[in-house]
C-alpha cells in the first residue's frame, strides 16, 4: 500500500492507496506547533477508524507547500510506517515538461495537480485549486506545464477584509441568494461568492484564449463543491487530484530519479 500526503498551509490530506485504488482518505489540520507523538497518535487513530492496517503500507510520497509540516511528515512515514518517503521536489521524475521560467520555483502541489489532469484527461486542461491560495494551472495535451495564476485564497480575503477595517465584521463564506446585499454581513457575503465565481470565470476565459485547442477546466481543492453549480465553464471537480498525481508520481519513480529542473528534460520519462 502507498500513502499519499499532501501538506497544504491549511490543511493536510492523507490518501491510502492500494495499487491504483484508492482505498481511504482523510483531511487534518496542518498544525506547525503539534508535537511527532501527536501527529503519530492522530494519524494512526484514522487509520484504525478507516480500517487500514498500517502494517500494510510500504512506500509513501509526499508534497508539501510548509517545509516544517513536510519535514514533520517525513517523520511520521519513518516512525509509522518504517518506509523511507519520495518527498516530490527538484530530481523527481513527473512525466511533464515543466515550461516554467524558472522550473524550481513551481511549488510541488501545483506539479502534482498537472501531472494529475495531464494523466487523467490527456488534452489542454486548467486546472483551478481552491485553497489557501487559489492557483490556476495550465497543462497541454502533449504534458507541457505552461504555468498559472496565483491569487489570495477566499479565506484569506475574509480575514484582511475584517482586520484592515474598522466596522467590518468577519463573516463566513456563503452563498447568497442575491448579488445586491440587504445588510453588511450579506453585501461581504456576495462579494466574497459572487466575487470569486467572477473572477475565476473570468482569468479561465482568458487563460483558455492562450491555449490551442480546446481546454477541459477542473476544479480541486476544498471550496471547489461549494462553487461549482455556478461555475458552468468549469467542465469537473475532481477532489482527489493531488492525491491521484502523488500516486502517479511515485510509480513513475521506482527507479532512478532525474532532475525535472531543465529546459529539455523535466520528466519525459
Amino acid at each position: 500500500m502507498l500513502v499519499a500526503i499532501d501538506t497544504g498551509n491549511t490543511n493536510t490530506v492523507f490518501g491510502i492507496y492500494q495499487g491504483s485504488d484508492l482505498k481511504a482518505s482523510f483531511r487534518v489540520s496542518s498544525r506547525r506547533d503539534a508535537t511527532l507523538d501527536e501527529w503519530l497518535s492522530s494519524i494512526d487513530g484514522l487509520l484504525s477508524f478507516k480500517g487500514i492496517d498500517r502494517r500494510m503500507v510500504d512506500s509513501a510520497c509526499i508534497a508539501s507547500v510548509v517545509p516544517s509540516v513536510g519535514s514533520m511528515m517525513e517523520d511520521v512515514v519513518r516512525s509509522l510506517f518504517s518506509v523511507e518517503p519520495l518527498v516530490v521536489g527538484p530530481g523527481t521524475r513527473t512525466g511533464i515538461s515543466i515550461c516554467y521560467e524558472s522550473p524550481s520555483d513551481v511549488g510541488p502541489d501545483r506539479i502534482v495537480n498537472a501531472v494529475a489532469a495531464h494523466a487523467r484527461y490527456g488534452m489542454n486542461t486548467i486546472v483551478i485549486d481552491l485553497g489557501t491560495a487559489t492557483t490556476f494551472d495550465a497543462v497541454t495535451a502533449s504534458g507541457q506545464y505552461l504555468g498559472g495564476v496565483i491569487v489570495p485564497g477566499i479565506a484569506m480575503g475574509l480575514d484582511s477584509l475584517s482586520a484592515r477595517t474598522a466596522r467590518l465584521p468577519r463573516v463566513g463564506f456563503a452563498r447568497t441568494g442575491h448579488v445586491i446585499g440587504r445588510n453588511t454581513v450579506a453585501s461581504i457575503q456576495s462579494g466574497a461568492y459572487w466575487g470569486l465565481v467572477a473572477m475565476l470565470e473570468g482569468l479561465t476565459r482568458r487563460m483558455m484564449g492562450e491555449f490551442e485547442g480546446p481546454v477541459r477546466v477542473v476544479a480541486t481543492g476544498g471550496l471547489a463543491s461549494l462553487v461549482c453549480g455556478d461555475c458552468p465553464f468549469i467542465d469537473e471537480v475532481d477532489g482527489d487530484l493531488t492525491l491521484e498525481g502523488l500516486r502517479i508520481i511515485w510509480d513513475k519513480n521506482r527507479g532512478p530519479a532525474r532532475d525535472f529542473g531543465t529546459t529539455a528534460d523535466r520528466g519525459q520519462h
